[in-house]
């Protein structure tokens, strides 16, 4: 289970990005809505008593269904707002805050608990501060930008409702994975002798296990790529993972004495 994550009022966590290459190594799919089971909330409101709450309000004679259909439908482009079935009161613009998570967590799936702090009123009309823990059950595969909504969960306001409050997937950085949709890159450098000569490295996965991997039959040249099969992230089909995939780097030396570089010299002089 992870540690709780705070967050007040509109605060918004920073977001991940990044490639990190290791040196020398040796060694899911849709947005959740989830409410609160003791929520406050007004029931959303029927088209009839809208017509109704509107004809009583407004000393003009009532717009014709088709009219106040069109004239809803405009104003509900450009602003979001909800309207109570008896109190006409509005609801605030939904509030989105970044969940960060690691690959492992968006991999293998996980459970967070965030803590919030938000404004809410006593049965005698006082304003307190309240706080409430929000599970959420990340899904394997899960990709950053993946929507997970609370609904009426934001600072209550007098004559309006609460607002709810989203949570928005972002990845962390790894120090040696890049997430590419369902697959994953690694980058491995590797020095010029073995490139040239055939080595077996120990690969790490993203579990933490370990596997090793022969090249002797190819020479290793600078963007030379090898594919390991089902290693990467967690797609749509049931069961299958992506692939990950190794990025060669060479090291070459920086400099030769002049008995090496004859010795290379008359080593590679036909080999091109």
């Amino acid at each position: 289970m992870q540690g709780v994550h705070s967050f007040r009022g509109g605060e918004t966590p920073p977001s991940p990005a990044g490639f990190f290459k290791p040196r020398n190594v040796d060694m899911p799919f849709m947005s959740s809505t989830f409410s609160r089971t003791a929520s406050r909330r007004s029931p959303s409101p029927t088209p009839s008593s809208l017509y109704r709450s509107v004809s009583r309000k407004s000393p003009e004679p009532a717009a014709s269904p088709a009219c106040l259909s069109r004239n809803a439908s405009r104003r509900s482009t450009t602003t979001p707002i909800m309207f109570s079935n008896s109190t006409g009161m509005m609801k605030p613009p939904t509030v989105e805050k970044k969940l960060e998570c690691t690959l492992e967590e968006l991999c293998f799936g996980c459970k967070k608990k965030i803590k919030i702090t938000r404004d809410a009123f006593t049965n005698s009309g006082q304003v307190i501060q309240e706080e409430e823990i929000l599970t959420i059950k990340v899904k394997p595969g899960w990709k950053k930008g993946t929507k997970i909504t609370f609904e009426g969960m934001g600072n209550e306001v007098k004559g309006s409702h609460p607002a709810d409050i989203t949570f928005v997937i972002a990845e962390k950085r790894h120090p040696f994975f890049r997430r590419e949709g369902d697959d994953l890159e690694l980058a491995v450098e590797i020095p010029l002798v073995k490139a040239l000569t055939g080595c077996t490295i120990s690969v790490p996965l993203l579990g933490g296990e370990k596997m090793d991997l022969s090249i002797d039959d190819e020479i290793i040249h600078p963007g030379f790529e090898r594919v390991i099969e089902g290693q990467g992230m967690p797609t749509k089909d049931r069961g299958r993972r992506g692939d990950l995939k190794l990025i060669f780097l060479v090291d070459f030396p920086t400099k030769l004495t002049n008995e090496q570089k004859s010795n290379a010299i008359s080593i590679l002089e036909n080999c091109c």
